[in-house]
């Protein structure tokens, strides 16, 4: 399909909300205009629809190669079309962890032939592997991901002299995990002592504490601080971190950037008795306070990208005893509905979700001619019904695992279509093609 015309659409677009056509030929976006008549090989009614720019999800776990039992790029990369993610960026945890070149360059091939939406990859470091990490194309690559606490996979990084180099020489925009790993085995110790075999997932918040994160993430901006590093902190999940950012200068000029998640966004320490080990997350998920300050970070502008660090497991493997289950669920299928509904309640504007999931991420990471609808620009775009309800239920779920932190919810939003790259990636419900993704360029 080589051209595509979108009447009428309510357009969510650099802080301005406006009704218009816009034309997308071989790809690219070629006008936007009141009224546009031209012949095109599709014609979308837009009458009643918000035409967002497409998300970009700055951290995801796709799990392949070596985990594909829990997920692939194929069936995640429908899961994120579907809720109106056009391009991720996925991190290097899976088996062999990606912690040489080559291992990296098999991820794109993968990825090329298989994502329905555009993609790319943090290259990974290890204690070991700095000469790897440092011949990383800037141009072609996402960025490099420092893992300053264990979480799923082993992938640590807690040698002193590898963190200096890292730092003090990446080429690139360096990407943090922050949870100070002494401190958590401390606390994990404690808790065996006092619980043994009776550890429930409640406790998890209190084991990986706001404390430990925010020991790490402190000691992160120190070394980011002392060598100018281009540093994104990823998942900020309590309210000790949110001081540690800034709102004073524009996005393009900071140094230092940080991310929220959705479910540090959506629930609280609360919701573990119902949810139990289905919403247990690293950094864990904290109290309704943590939860309110995070939000009021994003909503002023000390953090600066919303994302959604998908990462699925199995039923079998989360319905383990809590020490024994792992971290981290499935979100992108229902990501931006859920901060939909957030507008829904008063809570956020349209023009911020816009800024958060899609504009922002652009900006961080220096993307070339995506996250925003403009003439020129990738075709990356999603248009949604605020009111038309999308119910979660296991039938719908696309992410393989075949579950959802939010079944049984009812959203009051749905995503109609998705356009990855100018070409029509989901719309009625159904994914439409697959392999479509582009490789993400950065112009760095």
């Amino acid at each position: 399909m080589s051209s595509i015309l979108i009447h009428s659409a309510t357009l969510v677009n650099e802080n301005r909300t406006f009704i218009a056509d816009v034309y997308i030929k071989n790809g690219l976006i070629e006008q936007i205009a009141g009224t546009i008549d031209r012949k095109a090989d599709k014609v979308i009614d837009g009458r009643g629809l918000h035409l967002f720019p497409g998300c970009i999800d700055d951290q995801v776990h796709f799990r392949e190669p070596g985990l594909t039992h829990k997920a692939d790029i194929f069936t995640e990369s429908r899961a994120a079309v579907a809720g109106g993610i056009t391009s991720f960026m996925e991190m290097p945890n899976t088996v062999p962890n990606t912690l040489t070149q080559e291992l990296l360059a098999e991820k794109y091939e993968i990825a090329s032939r298989t994502s329905v939406a555009n993609y790319s990859f943090f290259m990974g470091a290890g204690n070991d592997n700095l000469d790897e990490v440092l011949k990383t194309d800037p141009k072609t690559v996402c960025g490099i991901k420092v893992f300053m606490g264990s979480s799923t996979g082993s992938m640590l990084v807690d040698n002193e002299k590898t963190l200096e180099g890292i730092f003090s020489q990446a080429p690139i925009l360096v990407a943090v995990h922050c949870e100070d790993e002494a401190t958590i085995r401390e606390n994990t110790a404690n808790f065996k002592a006092l619980y043994g075999d009776k550890l429930t997932a409640g406790m998890h918040p209190q084991i990986r504490s706001a404390e430990a994160c925010y020991k790490s993430s402190s000691f992160a901006i120190e070394l980011a601080k002392k060598h100018n590093t281009r540093l994104h902190i990823l998942h900020i999940s309590s309210a000790l971190e949110t001081h540690l950012f800034e709102n004073s200068i524009p996005l393009s000029e900071k140094r230092i950037t940080a991310e929220a998640c959705i479910h540090h966004l959506w629930f609280s320490d609360k919701d573990y008795d119902k949810k139990g080990n289905w919403i247990k997350w690293n950094p864990a998920i904290k109290s309704g306070e943590d939860r309110e300050a995070i939000f009021n970070a994003v909503l002023d502008g000390r953090i600066d990208i919303i994302a959604t660090d998908h990462a699925p497991h199995t039923m079998e493997e989360k319905s383990q005893p809590y020490i024994k289950a792992p971290s981290g669920g499935p979100l992108v299928q229902h990501a931006l509905i859920a901060m939909l509904q957030f507008y829904d309640q008063g809570k956020i504007s349209l023009e911020k979700i816009a800024e958060k999931m899609a504009h922002h991420p652009a900006i961080c990471f220096q993307i070339e001619k995506r996250g925003f609808i403009r003439e020129g620009f990738w075709a990356d775009l999603v248009l949604v019904d605020l009111s038309r309800p999308t119910e979660v239920t296991r039938e719908n779920i696309l992410s393989k695992c075949g579950w959802s932190p939010f079944d049984g919810l009812i959203f009051s939003s749905s995503i109609h279509t998705t356009i990855v790259s100018g070409r029509i990636a989901y719309e009625n419900g159904k994914v439409t093609e697959s392999g479509i993704g582009e490789r993400l360029m950065f112009s760095r």
